[in-house]
């Protein structure tokens, strides 16, 4: 059902508030990591937000049956191609970032229907687990948002971007919980501008950077110079789609879960190509491949705002936001504590859906605990320890350094194995034919006897 223009409009600018910095945050990492001058960088922002928002209104909408997985999808800049797009640009220089980036979507069409052939192999079993690694692994981004991201600046975890956080949590909450129909519905947004209006007279919202932005800026093609294409580039930037394949999947299956909508090998498919899409797109016009964001995912689970009409609107505004840089400024200057304290709540809501999702797995069954348990333990190293993976090779950082990827992978493997041959036949009948002995006490009941 299409909601009313008016809904269409607020829902989406709830989405797009909630997506940018993290998509912005992609060009501006990259930008400074190569030594682009600020020019240059405004350019790949502006990119950005422009094939992020073509890439959510095909998603949303579908082209035929073609491309777009017909999901309130919101699509953004992917961070698991920054590592190997910074090596690239240092090694072989822009050029080939772009070109390897361009094959790396051009493989990925015929790639993204044999990996939706897999789709049977991703139970909720392993959705679940996936997907509590996703929200609690985004609850680390949401506290960088809140106290910031230079240890060494005056204002890092300074009591008053951590007070405002709070406040914005209690007023998200006051709303989401206590708020009927529509409010309750625009409770991240209404918390998000309440938190920037307070943020106003703190001085923590800057608008300088609106007075120096253009009105007009379209990217042109190939701005860096005609694509190149070395081969250990192009390898890595398909390893590094085959990524994206494995995170856009675990955010399609959880849409799938929220908004009751089954999805099929099909639907899968045609999800995955917007990925490639994305890459060809984005090589052409500089900027990076998209995935499914996580953090929407989390706002249409709070929100309980299923139409895909909404997202495509999001698309819209991130059209206009690409092709009119003072437009994306001033969205740039929502403070991120503000962001932060509302991306908390959502971010957190995505792993409770995980959690939600394992409970309908017989986890009494000990081969599915050890499963979901190894996964999300797996899964979580990543986060708690940042550069346990630096002296792998480059290659393997980039599966190895994102806990979504290890946990998808470690998740569908032990499923693999372990429900899907006679390995885990057999270990089931030794199981069942060596029960645990009833006389003996578990660890709870042992407690109580003394």
């Amino acid at each position: 059902m299409r909601p009313p223009i008016p809904r269409l409009v607020v829902f989406g600018i709830q989405h797009v508030l909630i997506m940018y910095t993290g998509c912005v945050s992609v060009p501006l990492i990259f930008g400074a990591a190569v030594g682009l001058d600020a020019t240059d960088i405004a350019i790949l922002i502006s990119a950005d937000l422009l094939i992020s928002g073509v890439i959510t209104l095909v998603q949303s909408l579908g082209i035929g049956r073609a491309v777009g997985v017909r999901l309130p999808i919101i699509c953004g800049g992917t961070f698991a191609s920054l590592t190997p797009m910074i090596l690239i640009a240092h090694e072989y220089g822009m050029p080939a970032v772009y070109g390897s980036m361009l094959i790396g979507g051009i493989v990925g069409i015929p790639l993204a229907w044999l990996f939706a052939g897999l789709l049977k192999f991703f139970p909720p079993l392993v959705t679940g687990a996936v997907l509590t690694v996703v929200g609690l692994s985004l609850i680390g981004v949401a506290g960088g948002l809140i106290v910031g991201s230079d240890p060494e600046s005056a204002d890092y975890a300074s009591p008053g971007n951590i007070g405002l956080a709070v406040l914005i949590m209690a007023i998200a909450v006051g709303i989401l919980c206590l708020g009927r129909g529509m409010w309750r519905q625009l409770g991240v947004l209404l918390a998000l501008v309440v938190g920037t209006a307070i943020a106003i007279p703190m001085g923590m919202y800057n608008l300088d950077a609106v007075g120096d932005a253009a009105w007009i800026g379209i990217p042109h093609p190939f701005h860096f110079g005609a694509p190149e294409f070395p081969v250990t580039a192009v390898v890595a930037m398909s390893i590094v789609m085959v990524v994206v394949f494995a995170e856009s999947t675990a955010s399609i299956l959880a849409l799938s879960e929220i908004t009751g909508k089954d999805v099929s090998r099909g639907d899968l498919a045609r999800g995955l190509t917007g990925d490639s899409i994305s890459g060809i797109l984005g090589a052409i016009f500089n900027a990076f491949i998209d995935t499914v964001y996580t953090n929407n995912v989390g706002a249409v689970a709070t929100t309980r705002v299923f139409s895909r009409y909404v997202t495509a609107t999001s698309g819209v505004i991130l059209i206009a936001l690409g092709l009119v840089p003072k437009l994306g400024a001033f969205v740039a200057g929502v403070p991120g504590p503000v962001i932060g304290g509302v991306g908390l709540i959502m971010f957190a809501v995505v792993a409770i859906v995980g959690v939600d999702t394992l409970r309908s797995v017989d986890l009494g069954d000990p081969i599915n605990m050890t499963i979901a348990s190894v996964a999300v333990g797996i899964g979580m190293l990543p986060t708690f320890i940042p550069g346990m993976f630096t002296k792998f090779p480059d290659s393997a950082q980039i599966v190895l350094g994102s806990g979504i990827t290890l946990a998808a992978i470690t998740a569908f493997l032990l499923n693999l194995v372990l429900n899907h041959t006679r390995l885990g036949e057999h270990a089931r009948d030794a199981l069942s034919h060596n029960p645990a002995d009833p006389n003996q006490l578990s660890i709870g009941e042992n407690d109580v006897a003394h």
